[in-house]
């Protein structure tokens, strides 16, 4: 039976899957906005640091009081209501929740929520791919030995793209290089959270609306998200980061199989079956013409002259050659497309994209000359952004992940552009996330 078929029967049989969302932010509201209209699942519980921060959230997507006013998990659960609490390990520890929502954008949350539910065997599905990078390879592995789902989320654009890779590797064709589409410009890396807005063309009643944070979207615009994004698309896909960073090509859909080639054939890519992400803008700031700032797309070459042949019989647009052509998904609908990653993982027991090695990783990178004693604030902040390599440079130069340089003293100067070091700061080795991290890179310098 298709999902929303699996879903009906269980509303159907009075067993709805059961699940809990920590995080009420702008992802988690865009779920909340979806999941009263979709049979089968009930939203049984919602972890927030501010549980009024919560209600807002209901209250802003159309909830009614009476749906969220549960006094306890158990009344949630007997009622069909949902309950609101800032407790997110008891929600994870209650025994009528299947499915775990990490929405928190917080990668030491993440981890720790990936652990808990690892320990109480709850599914966990992980939008939150700051924890997914910087810890991934590690949470999979111990998702795994105990038994339980950890996956990416659908919406998310690492998760589409997956599907692409997915698909294509399904039916036979390689890869050449996967990835999404995003405004650019190389100025945007030294971008602030006082400066983010006026690059967004953001009215000031958009930003008041209640859920736009301007480090988080600050987070996009300076290239960290996505570095991440690439990490962990390469994690998950098995696909090879580019050595240098991401080079962010102004490239419009119709240009995709032509620029986005080996070198070799006239395209831009070092080698073949990487990650790459395309500007809506070119270097002048022009718009690029059919964009693809809002979407994802795989480019993948013919195995053979049929295959190549086939690509022109049907119309696919291709390079000059023909060999490479690309498929692409013009938009993504966000948390409102999150309901696809909790029926998969409840009803078909898969993920939807889910870390497999550890290919790629994203080094915090000095925005600014940085001084002796100044405080890392971490991605989307006034210091540093994340860039893109491959993680055994990385592990080599014993670099910082951008998921941990928050809240850590600098005890070296670093020049504006360069990676921050693990030795040009002061840590805490008993913090979890950073003890997890420090492991997880013990095991892959093996």
């Amino acid at each position: 039976m298709s999902l929303i078929q699996q879903l009906k029967q269980r509303a159907t049989e009075g067993k709805p899957v059961r699940v809990g969302i920590i995080g009420a932010g702008k992802f988690g509201s865009m779920y909340l906005a979806q999941v009263p209209r979709t049979p089968g699942i009930h939203l049984l519980g919602i972890a927030d640091l501010s549980p009024q921060r919560a209600r807002d959230s209901l209250s802003r997507v159309g909830w009614d009081a009476g749906q969220y006013d549960a006094s306890s998990f158990e009344n949630a659960y007997q009622t069909g209501k949902t309950f609101i609490t800032d407790d997110a390990e008891s929600m994870i520890a209650n025994q009528h929740l299947e499915v775990i929502i990490d929405a928190t954008g917080s990668p030491a949350a993440g981890i720790h929520h990936t652990l808990k539910c690892c320990e109480h065997g709850k599914d966990i599905i992980m939008v939150n791919v700051e924890a997914d990078v910087l810890a991934g390879p590690y949470l999979a592995k111990k998702a795994a030995e105990a038994g339980i789902i950890y996956s990416m989320a659908s919406g998310d654009q690492p998760s589409l793209i997956a599907e692409l890779v997915d698909w294509a590797e399904t039916i036979g064709m390689d890869v050449v290089c996967a990835g999404k589409g995003t405004k650019y410009l190389p100025i945007y890396h030294q971008a602030t959270p006082d400066t983010v807005w006026g690059h967004y063309g953001f009215t000031p009643e958009q930003v008041g609306s209640g859920d736009f944070n301007a480090q988080m979207f600050n987070s996009f615009l300076d290239g960290t998200k996505s570095a991440l994004e690439m990490a962990a698309v390469s994690n998950a896909c098995g696909l090879r980061p580019p050595k240098n960073g991401l080079l962010f090509p102004p490239c419009g859909v119709d240009d995709l199989p032509t620029i986005l080639r080996p070198e070799a054939d006239g395209g831009i890519l070092p080698f073949k079956g990487t990650v790459e992400v395309v500007s809506s803008v070119e270097r002048d700031g022009r718009p690029v013409f059919r964009d693809l700032r809002w979407g994802v797309y795989i480019v993948f070459e013919a195995p053979n002259e049929y295959v190549r042949n086939c690509f022109l019989q049907y119309g696919l647009k291709t390079d000059a050659s023909g060999w490479y052509s690309a498929m692409y998904k013009p938009y993504h609908l966000i948390g409102l497309e999150l309901g696809i990653s909790v029926a998969s993982v409840a009803l078909r027991r898969e993920a939807t994209g889910a870390t497999t090695t550890f290919n790629g990783d994203v080094v915090a990178t000095a925005k600014r000359d940085l001084k002796i004693g100044e405080m890392l604030d971490g991605e989307g902040g006034f210091t540093v952004y994340g860039k893109l390599m491959p993680a055994t440079d990385s592990l080599a130069m014993g670099g910082l992940p951008i998921g941990l340089a928050h809240r850590l003293p600098l005890k070296n100067a670093v020049a504006a552009g360069n990676p921050v070091c693990w030795n040009d700061v002061n840590f805490d080795i008993s913090n979890e996330a950073i003890r997890v991290r420090r492991e997880m890179e013990s095991i892959f310098k093996k």
